[in-house]
């Protein structure tokens, strides 16, 4: 239940910041858990926090299904299709009723590249991004074939457009590439991925990362049944005349959102406060998770946040615990 309240909670917030104009990215790795239906649980995710960002906002099967008689939100997913779980997310599944033509759906076969997924990916416009990393190269669930750069590409690409932009955890099931991948996003995020040094700082999870001791997923020689037959083009095609279909304007009303800026959405700002006390709740408002911070969640779930966590720490990002106290007669860190 508390993993439960972080997961979604984040997601929420996220959203909030967005919509009110606090921020541009914001990032929860512990959400993106898009199988949960509106009544059970589904492939590993007991909540939906996606809908419920989305819903702040305004083939995760459970995305589509939650949305999938309302044109209120338009979803699209890129996924593996065959013998995979759910099964589902044919280019026919189109929505219903007012939906109809509002779910977008990017069939993929196994083996797909960097470069082939990246000309099927551009160009959006508005993005809520789940980062499930099942879809490395070398995941033991999954059968495709992206490398780590291949993966951040999509962050990239919406960071450079200046998209606002929400990015979810998700699946993945070889946990080392996980945390690699997420770190890798953090940074694309941030816009310093060019600076990392590619060989792993050591920690306490360091043999985890065997035996190249490298950050990067690279690709196998898996072959990409995707273009061995023609069929990607097909379906780029198909998902563009679904899109040609559609009306422009959506039944949901639209409304300004009031804008707010970091400090005010942090709590800060009051006529009272001198720059001093700004500087000091400021410090303690650190987005940077604590190392001690413990969350109640699956040991997969656990072990991808912490690994992430040391990797983050290990390139030398600061967390709350690493902050100097706050002398305000010296306006200094000391």
């Amino acid at each position: 239940m508390e993993f439960c309240s972080i997961s979604a909670g984040g997601s929420m917030a996220a959203a909030h910041c967005i919509t009110s104009g606090a921020s541009d990215i914001r990032i929860n790795w512990a959400g993106g858990l898009h199988h949960a239906k509106k009544r059970e649980a589904s492939g590993f995710c007991y909540i939906n926090n996606i809908v419920l960002g989305i819903l702040e906002l305004l083939r995760g099967d459970g995305v589509e299904e939650a949305f999938y008689t309302t044109d209120r939100a338009m979803t699209c997913s890129f996924h593996k299709y065959g013998e995979y779980f759910p099964g589902m997310g044919t280019q026919e599944d189109k929505g219903r009723g007012k939906g109809k033509g509002y779910a977008i759906n990017v069939p993929l076969k196994d083996g797909i590249t960097d470069e082939s997924f990246q000309n099927k990916f551009e160009p959006p416009n508005t993005v809520v991004l789940q980062c499930g990393a099942d879809s490395l190269s070398g995941d033991k669930l999954g059968c495709l074939n992206l490398t780590m750069h291949g993966h951040a590409h999509s962050v990239q690409y919406l960071r450079k457009k200046n998209v606002p932009l929400i990015l979810l955890g998700g699946g993945g099931y070889t946990v080392k590439n996980v945390a690699r991948t997420w770190m890798y996003k953090t940074a694309c995020a941030l816009g310093i991925e060019d600076t990392i040094d590619p060989n792993l700082p050591w920690s306490e999870y360091f043999e985890w990362f065997g035996p190249r001791y490298h950050w990067e997923v690279v690709a196998s020689n898996m072959e990409d049944m995707n273009v061995k037959d023609g069929s990607l083009e097909q379906v780029r095609i198909n998902a563009l005349e679904h899109l040609r279909e559609l009306n422009s304007a959506p039944s949901v009303g639209m409304h300004d959102v009031p804008k707010e800026n970091l400090l005010k959405h942090l709590g800060f700002g009051k006529e009272s406060d001198t720059q001093d006390k700004l500087d000091e709740r400021l410090a303690h408002k650190s987005p940077v998770f604590p190392a001690n911070r413990e969350l109640t969640a699956t040991p997969r779930t656990l072990m991808q946040v912490k690994l992430v966590q040391e990797l983050w720490l290990g390139f030398g990002m600061p967390t709350l615990e690493s902050l100097p106290p706050f002398d305000p007669k010296h306006q200094s860190m000391t």
